[in-house]
C-alpha cells in the first residue's frame, strides 16, 4: 500500500503528526510505505513548511511540492482574459482553479504510484475529481455525525449543545466537507469527574455573559474548551496511526479509489484500544 502524505506544513503540529506516525510504525515493525510527502507550499514560502520538508528529508521520505499560492495568484492575474460567462465572480474562478490545481496535484502523485492519500494538516479543500481519483483519509475532530468545521468550531458547538461525549474520526474524504464513509473513530466522555467542575463554571459564565460574548471574551483559553481540546489531541495521533496501520497490514485495501474491507469491518471503534494506550502512558504531541 503506497501512501502519499499531504500537508500544508503550517505549524509544528504538522511535523509532530508525521514524525509520530513514522516513528510508531518503525517501532512496531510496520512496513508503512509513505512514497511521498506532498506540500502545497514550495521551499522558501514559509519557515514552517520548510521545516516539514526538512523533517521528511531527515526521515528518508521523498518530497514533492506545488505552490497553491503561486497557482492562485496566476489565475487571479489572468482573470480579465478569461471568459466572464464562465467565471462571473471570484467564487466561480476559485472553484475552477481548485479543480485545475488538484488536477496538477493528481498528476504529481500518480508519478509515485500511490493508492492512498492521508490528509494530515492539508489546508485546502480538495476537488471532487481528486476525491474520485484516490482514496483519501481525513482526520476530523468529531464523532461520526458530529459537528463540522474547524476544531474550534467543533468544540464551541459541543459546549453550546452541552454534549456529553465527543471524539475523533478518520473518514474517506468526499466532495462534501467533513463527511464521507467513516473508516475509524474513537469516543470519550466530556462529563463526569474531570469535567463537572468545568461545566459548572462554564454555565455560570454563559449565564453572566451570554454564549457569543463568552466565546469572544474567553476564546480557546476557556477552561472547559481547553480541556476538551487537550483530551481530543491526545487521541488524534493514535487514532490516525492505528487506522493507517490497518492499511499497511493489508486488513483494509484500496481499489479504484474506494476502501475495500479485507479482514476487518468498518467503521472501526478504536476507543478501548486508544484509552488503554493512554492509560499505559503511551502519549503523543498534538497534530493540529
Amino acid at each position: 500500500m503506497r501512501i502519499a502524505w499531504l500537508s500544508s506544513g503550517r505549524d509544528a503540529a504538522a511535523r509532530t503528526l508525521l514524525a509520530e506516525i513514522v516513528g510508531r510504525a518503525r517501532r512496531d515493525g510496520v512496513d508503512l510505505d509513505i512514497a511521498v510527502v506532498f506540500c502545497d507550499r514550495q521551499r522558501g514560502e514559509a519557515a514552517q513548511s520548510d521545516a516539514l520538508l526538512d523533517l521528511a528529508d531527515d526521515l528518508g521520505l521523498a518530497t514533492a511540492t506545488l505552490s497553491s499560492a503561486a497557482s492562485w495568484s496566476a489565475w487571479r492575474a489572468q482573470r480579465d482574459t478569461l471568459d466572464r460567462g464562465r467565471f462571473p465572480n471570484k467564487t466561480a474562478l476559485r472553484e475552477a482553479w481548485r479543480v485545475a490545481f488538484h488536477d496538477d496535484v493528481a498528476g504529481t502523485l500518480d508519478s509515485y504510484g500511490v493508492e492512498l492519500l492521508v490528509l494530515a494538516g492539508y489546508m485546502l479543500i480538495t476537488s471532487p475529481d481528486l476525491c474520485a481519483h484516490f482514496a483519501m483519509l481525513n482526520l476530523h475532530p468529531a464523532l461520526p455525525g458530529g459537528p463540522q468545521g474547524t476544531w474550534q468550531e467543533v468544540i464551541w458547538r459541543l459546549l453550546a449543545d452541552e454534549a456529553q461525549e465527543t471524539g475523533a474520526m478518520v473518514h474517506l474524504a468526499t466532495a462534501e466537507l467533513d463527511r464521507g464513509p467513516v473508516v475509524s473513530f474513537c469516543s470519550f466522555p466530556i462529563v463526569g469527574l474531570r469535567y463537572d467542575r468545568l461545566w459548572h463554571a462554564f454555565r455560570k459564565q454563559r449565564e453572566a455573559l451570554g454564549f457569543d460574548e463568552l466565546v469572544a471574551a474567553e476564546g480557546e483559553g476557556q477552561p472547559l474548551f481547553a480541556e476538551i481540546r487537550r483530551q481530543g489531541e491526545r487521541r488524534e495521533i493514535p487514532l490516525l496511526y492505528h487506522t493507517v496501520r490497518e492499511f499497511a497490514l493489508g486488513h483494509l485495501l484500496v481499489r479504484a479509489g474506494e476502501i475495500v474491507e479485507a479482514t476487518v469491518e468498518t467503521p472501526l471503534d478504536l476507543s478501548a484500544e486508544i484509552d488503554a494506550e493512554l492509560a499505559a502512558g503511551i502519549d503523543a504531541g498534538s497534530p493540529s
